[in-house]
């Protein structure tokens, strides 16, 4: 059963005990105890024989009249001073006991009842009290049929509402299976649910939802794609002009030397993006990717910053790090994006550490930089996102290496997270 059953049918029974309790109490102010009622029923031929038995013989028949009752009733029915009598009684019947009437004892299965209150049956008949017992009171079967009501009437209940709950439980499980898909990339997923559904306004709101984001995330795939590969062609264009120019006035102008190399510099920097570009695009297009085993730590070993920065950069890699299933070439391109983005910043340390924590392998990556506010290292991770400041200025980029290592480490199932360094910049932290 779906737990949308089992709240419901927990307020149910909850609701019908409350209203129960509150109908005993309401009942029991207005009108009396209902169980004493229940009580009174019970005992009515008792009551009979003594009011309109016993009470009807003559003052000198009275009690041989009670004592013919003893004999074939099987109650027994005692006299006793009036003081015990009320010594037994709570203090709210009392008064009834004092007028005269009848008062139900119902966890004594009895009654009692005065003798009379002016004498009139014998000397000192007002001083005593009828007291009943043995009576044929069974409140446990009166309980037992209000309970016997009460299961009705929650069945009752809760029978059409299992009902509704389990087509209502599996539109949410059909509506939690969409976002799970449409979450993990699937931007085809709908919800499928019947017209009459009561979640069905729901569902057709998250598809037009759905529709709306699939083709913002198909659009910007396309455009990032096209740009990439439309690039391509006036760069290669640019390359063969300048590699012309060069071979046709290399050796008159050395000035013009130097701008053309500057030049050709600026062109390799529009390849690199071009790549990066069509490197994001794939990988965000990618719902899984081809996993073989390699070993960890060789892979991490072989990861270094730029030639030049190499004497910054030490590591430390455990040996006990195992194999994963994945892409080795992918994995190690996250870890040398990290490794670059280090080297753009750190002013004289670039540390690498993996090692085993518990089920999962650490990767760190940490300088002594600058560091990232607490309120970037989120969006750091977005496409072309650069923070507002010196340093990224002057660094070379365009805020997708690390959007191309975010991804990477999500195809492999892993998570990557950013805090401060012991060193006194970022770290940079990979969990597998």
């Amino acid at each position: 059963m779906n737990r949308l059953f089992w709240r419901f049918a927990l307020l149910v029974v909850l609701a019908i005990t409350l209203a129960t309790c509150a109908i005993y109490f309401t009942f029991n102010r207005l009108f009396g105890d209902p169980l004493e009622e229940i009580a009174r029923h019970q005992a009515a031929g008792q009551i009979f024989l003594l009011q309109q038995y016993i009470d009807k013989a003559p003052a000198d028949e009275w009690l041989p009249r009670l004592n013919k009752v003893r004999e074939v009733s099987e109650a027994t029915l005692e006299l006793q001073p009036l003081k015990d009598a009320l010594a037994a009684l709570p203090s709210s019947k009392r008064g009834q006991l004092l007028q005269g009437a009848v008062v139900i004892d119902v966890s004594g299965k009895g009654f009692y009842r005065r003798v009379d209150t002016t004498g009139a049956r014998y000397i000192g008949s007002d001083d005593d009290v009828i007291h009943a017992q043995r009576l044929p009171i069974d409140i446990g079967q009166a309980l037992g049929m209000e309970a016997i009501r009460f299961g009705v009437i929650a069945l009752f209940l809760l029978v059409p509402i299992g009902w509704w709950s389990r087509r209502h439980w599996r539109g949410l499980l059909a509506l939690s299976k969409v976002a799970d898909d449409f979450g993990q990339g699937d931007l085809a997923a709908r919800a499928e649910v019947r017209p009459a559904s009561s979640i069905a306004p729901l569902a057709g709101r998250i598809n037009d939802m759905a529709e709306r984001i699939g083709s913002l995330m198909e659009a910007r795939k396309h455009l990032l794609h096209s740009v990439s590969h439309e690039l391509r062609t006036p760069i290669a264009r640019l390359e063969f002009g300048l590699e012309l120019l060069r071979e046709r006035h290399a050796d008159d102008d050395p000035a013009l030397q130097k701008r053309i190399a500057a030049m050709e510099t600026d062109v390799e920097e529009l390849k690199t993006l071009v790549n990066e570009l069509l490197g994001l695009t794939q990988l965000d297009q990618a719902q899984s990717m081809p996993r073989q085993s390699f070993a960890l730590a060789p892979l991490l070993r072989e990861c270094t910053p730029p030639a030049h920065l190499r004497h910054r950069f030490s590591a430390s890699i455990a040996g006990d790090l195992g194999e994963l299933q994945g892409d080795a070439r992918l994995l190690a391109r996250a870890v040398n994006n990290l490794l670059g983005n280090a080297a753009k910043y750190a002013e004289g340390r670039i540390v690498l550490s993996a090692a085993r924590v518990g089920g999962a392998v650490r990767i760190t990556v940490e300088d002594d930089g600058p560091g990232i506010p607490p309120e970037a290292r989120e969006r750091v991770f977005e496409p072309f996102y650069r923070l507002q400041r010196e340093q990224d200025y002057s660094a070379s980029g365009y805020g997708l290496g690390l959007s191309i290592t975010a991804k990477a480490v999500e195809l492999h199932g892993g998570a990557i997270a950013i805090d401060d360094s012991p060193l006194g910049g970022a770290r940079f932290v990979i969990t597998l």
